[in-house]
């Protein structure tokens, strides 16, 4: 075969399809919307991000900074879209999501070995495959993964947090900050007395939810669990979680002690949306309206995008892929992003990378690769490929999934040497193996 067919416009194909194509291999992507939208969706744009618009940190010494240096420095399409498209958001790479896509799509349609084709693939096709459906996947081409795997695909569900217009908000309540930055931040923050966070509190335990699917049991992915879910868990469980008032200083009210506080983000350059920080929901709209309505600041709040649940599909990785991404009974075929049980924007396009450059080799008659264990991209890859299958879950970048370094030493002094033998090995693999 002279082409490599990827299957999904997402993170992880565009970056699939851009990484195969700069490597001179003749590129067909196959995208089915706006031809058929999926329930969380709203354009047809390739890369369009559906929940938040934040690739989290951009800090050296964190997993996700250590990833996105990674990324740059293997000439990533979707970070490079990203990095050009930011909007304030303290250390976070957040950014304007609307001219992200747009960026990245523009990118791919402009690329001469890439070809884009709007519509729904209902079979696996011959010859090199990346099937990078994401967590969206036709209930076709589903049924047709499900043959494949010879073993059902699982599922969980996400949450999409509420999009709320920054002229609604009530500047006189709330304040300007990052956790503990001296200066004025990037975050609003809502802050919320004993008495505020109670009566939230007892609204949300008690609030109507939307009612679920019948195709699945409900299983909830820990790392993005709905506002109302951990609430009932323990009283202080928000306080503990994205309520959680640590490192802020109400300048309204300094000599108070901060109890919970309500943060939000920039959704757009000119700052005219912000998103509600950590506030996946399943609650009915209306139900959201009265509920978040009791938060201090926002209570006339107008909506631009009410929190909804979608079904995510994953498979059980560790049972198929290699960690070169490949599926082991049929070398043709590979797996990228969120399908693959790897978590978060930056991961998806982790894969993507790790796939297409993977699928460029093959379709050039030369060997896959498998990135180095130390880097990120190499521990998500371990991740998923490692291990008996038994309870496996989606998973983000973190420190966790790396070799760790032997001798006693501070939490700090350990990750620094951890992102700098990362990034040796990186750059020693791209010169011996990717030849770039």
């Amino acid at each position: 075969m002279t082409e490599l067919i990827i299957i999904g416009g997402g993170l992880a194909g565009s970056e699939a399809s851009w990484q195969a194509a700069e490597r001179g291999v003749k590129v067909r992507l196959f995208e089915m919307r706006p031809y058929k939208m999926t329930p969380a969706h709203k354009t047809g744009r390739l890369s369009e991000l559906v929940c938040s618009n934040s690739l989290r940190s951009n800090s050296s010494s964190t997993a996700s900074g250590l990833l996105k240096e990674e990324l740059r420095r293997l000439n990533s399409i979707v970070i490079s879209c990203a990095d050009k498209s930011r909007v304030e958001a303290g250390s976070a790479l957040a950014v304007d999501r609307d001219e992200f896509a747009e960026r990245v799509e523009k990118a791919i349609l402009s690329h001469i070995n890439i070809t884009v084709e709007r519509d729904e693939v209902k079979e696996i096709p011959e010859g090199s495959v990346i099937i990078a459906t994401g967590p969206l996947t036709s209930s076709v081409m589903a049924e047709k993964i499900k043959k494949l795997l010879g073993e059902d695909s699982l599922y969980f569900y996400d949450a999409v947090a509420p999009i709320i217009s920054t002229e609604s908000i009530d500047f006189t309540k709330v304040f300007r900050a990052s956790r503990y930055d001296e200066t004025e931040g990037d975050y609003l923050n809502c802050p919320l007395s004993q008495e505020d966070y109670r009566k939230f509190y007892t609204a949300l335990r008690e609030a109507e939810l939307a009612s679920l699917h019948s195709f699945e049991e409900k299983r909830y992915f820990e790392g993005c669990l709905p506002i109302e879910e951990i609430a009932r868990r323990d009283f202080d469980a928000l306080r503990f979680g994205p309520l959680k008032p640590v490192g802020l200083v109400n300048p309204l009210k300094p000599q108070e002690e901060l109890f919970a506080v309500v943060q939000l983000r920039t959704e757009n350059r000119c700052q005219t949306m912000y998103n509600m920080v950590g506030f996946q929901t399943r609650l009915k709209w209306e139900e959201q309206k009265r509920i978040f309505r009791l938060i201090p600041g926002l209570e006339k709040a107008e909506f631009y995008r009410f929190g909804v649940m979608h079904r995510n599909t994953f498979i059980n990785s560790p049972k198929q892929l290699d960690a070169t991404w490949e599926f082991r009974r049929d070398k043709r075929i590979l797996f990228a992003g969120q399908i693959t049980g790897v978590e978060g924007y930056l991961e998806c396009c982790g894969s993507g990378l790790m796939a297409g450059i993977n699928g460029a080799l093959i379709l050039q008659g030369q060997s896959s690769v498998i990135f180095p264990r130390d880097t990120a991209l190499g521990s998500l890859a371990h991740y998923i490929s490692q291990g008996t299958g038994v309870n496996f879950q989606p998973m983000k970048i973190s420190f966790g999934l790396f070799e760790p370094i032997q001798g006693k030493m501070k939490k700090t002094r350990r990750r620094v040497l951890m992102v700098e033998r990362a990034l040796k090995e990186l750059d020693t693999f791209k010169k011996e193996k990717l030849l770039i």
